[in-house]
């Protein structure tokens, strides 16, 4: 079968990556080593990301607000251990002047800033030098905020959405009288990531608590949930850190009891970025291009026009109008149906393959014969073939389409969840018991999936030693599963008693 990529996923997942971001006109590169032009179709994705996570996030009881992208670098000092796991990511900036000099523009020597300044790779220092003056009494706790900003971290090895060196995201901070509130914060937001990313992403994933080793730097703990692409491998998907009083000591946030004494603040953090396009990408797409869940999808609904330049274009274009204005009456998901009408001068068939390239979840063509018979021929991005390999475009009578359209929109999301949900259940090997079967395991296969296994949670030189025979075998601990079955044996690393078990796998 001819697909619409020139490279599929058997062939070279890796390539088949990089073929969807373009075709799809999701990004290109920006002249900057590892940062991305996000287009306007990949910037939607983003923006209906953005939306919907935002509105889970004040519902929640938090306020958006913004902070400086340049952080002094003492900042960082006052953090041993949070300067340490940025230090050689940070980019700075030493100058504030260029001047000429033998025809080139090079910093001033006379224009060195005081003090180098950090473009931010997280807030935890700044935003937590601002808690330290908004925060004097029990009275002022909690504090709930979240930013939406840029960040840069100067990845050595860079790919679009998946690793950049400048990346979106939003990060919440928060302050807290007690640990039990701090850690009700914690998973708290840990559930919104966690119920986001498989309600409207269709992403289905993982929850629980990062091994000693993958904490955030500077947190007491750390929860993600990880997602599974096609090819087997992890993918970090999102957040959220218990930092304790690690922040509030170096940054001074103090409060008075109610019993009059001194108090340090407890304290969180989290975040999801554009990683989460490269998930969708990696999860969803086909051997013929993305595949956007309708909840996230720019557009839901893309009408194509068969425009002949002939005199029945004018009935075509006047039948797709009214169409759109049905479609945009309706609501999906609790909102407005999205629906485009492609006037572009542009052949039809190549509209329909640019859009199922992106991923539209319905894409509909009209032509004179549709008109005079009331009907839409309709192709469903979920399913575009028929059993026989050919396009699977269904006639449907026009009223018909619009009256089940929503249902159609909410059968997709539900189609694309389900696929991936059944892939990631099926690719967890709970039934390995020794190094070498967890070696055989990943060794026979390209893309073997997950293994979970018996873990003692091992600590200093102990698992120090887990995790370079992890290297080795290009592996990675990601996470103790929320629910997991209980630990029943020994450790498959150490042969002590597990207290838990661990998911190990390859990763991005």
């Amino acid at each position: 079968m001819k697909h619409a990529l020139s490279v599929t996923r058997e062939q070279d997942f890796s390539a088949w990556y990089q073929a969807v971001i373009s075709e799809a006109d999701l990004a290109e590169e920006s002249g900057v080593r590892g940062c991305m032009v996000i287009r306007p179709w990949g910037y939607g994705i983003w923006e209906r990301i953005q939306s919907l996570l935002d509105a889970r996030i004040k519902a929640t009881g938090h306020e958006n607000c913004y902070f400086p992208l340049f952080i002094p670098l003492s900042y960082f000092e006052k953090e041993a251990e949070h300067v340490d796991g940025f230090a050689k990511e940070m980019a700075v900036v030493t100058h504030h002047r260029l001047i000429q000099k033998d025809g080139k523009l090079v910093p001033d020597p006379d224009a060195r800033l005081e003090e180098p300044l950090v473009v931010r790779p997280t807030s935890e220092t700044v935003i937590g030098a601002a808690f330290s003056r908004w925060v004097q009494s029990w009275r002022d706790l909690p504090v709930l905020i979240n930013q939406w900003a840029n960040v840069v971290r100067w990845e050595m090895r860079t790919r679009m959405f998946l690793r950049t060196s400048e990346f979106l995201w939003q990060e919440g901070h928060t302050a807290h009288a007690t640990v039990n509130e701090a850690m009700d914060e914690t998973m708290k937001m840990l559930e919104v990531y966690r119920s986001f990313a498989e309600e409207c992403v269709a992403l289905p994933v993982v929850a629980g608590e990062k091994p000693e080793n993958e904490r955030f730097p500077g947190a007491v703990a750390t929860y993600s949930i990880e997602a599974m692409m096609q090819d087997g491998k992890a993918l970090q998907a999102g957040t959220s850190h218990f930092l304790g009083t690690t922040f509030s000591a170096a940054q001074n946030i103090r409060f008075q009891n109610a019993e009059g004494q001194q108090e340090l603040a407890q304290t969180t953090s989290w975040g999801m970025s554009t990683r989460m396009i490269g998930g969708l990408i990696m999860v969803h797409g086909d051997d013929d291009g993305l595949r956007v869940p309708p909840r996230v999808a720019p557009y839901q609904i893309v009408v194509v026009p068969m425009l002949r330049d002939t005199d029945e274009d004018a009935a075509i274009l006047d039948y797709c109008g009214e169409l759109v204005a049905s479609l945009t009456e309706l609501d999906a998901f609790r909102e407005p149906v999205r629906a485009l009408l492609d006037k572009r001068p542009a052949k039809a068939a190549t509209k329909r393959w640019g859009w199922v390239k992106k991923g539209a979840p319905i894409v509909i063509e009209v032509g004179g014969r549709d008109v005079a018979g009331g009907n839409v021929s309709v192709i469903r991005r979920d399913r575009l073939y028929r059993a026989d390999g050919k396009l699977d475009s269904a006639i449907i009578a026009r009223g018909d389409f619009v009256d089940g359209a929503t249902a159609m929109l909410a059968d997709i999301q539900q189609a694309l969840f389900a696929e991936a949900k059944g892939r990631l259940d099926g690719a967890i090997n709970r039934s390995i018991g020794s190094l070498d079967d967890l070696k055989a395991y990943f060794d026979a296969s390209a893309k073997p999936g997950w293994a979970e296994v018996q873990w003692a949670k091992p600590t200093g030189a102990a698992l120090d030693k887990v995790v370079a025979w992890l290297k080795g075998e290009k592996l990675t601990l990601r996470n103790v599963p929320l629910g997991a079955a209980e630990a029943d044996g020994a450790c498959l690393f150490t042969g002590e008693a597990a207290v838990e078990r661990v998911l190990v796998g390859r990763s991005y």
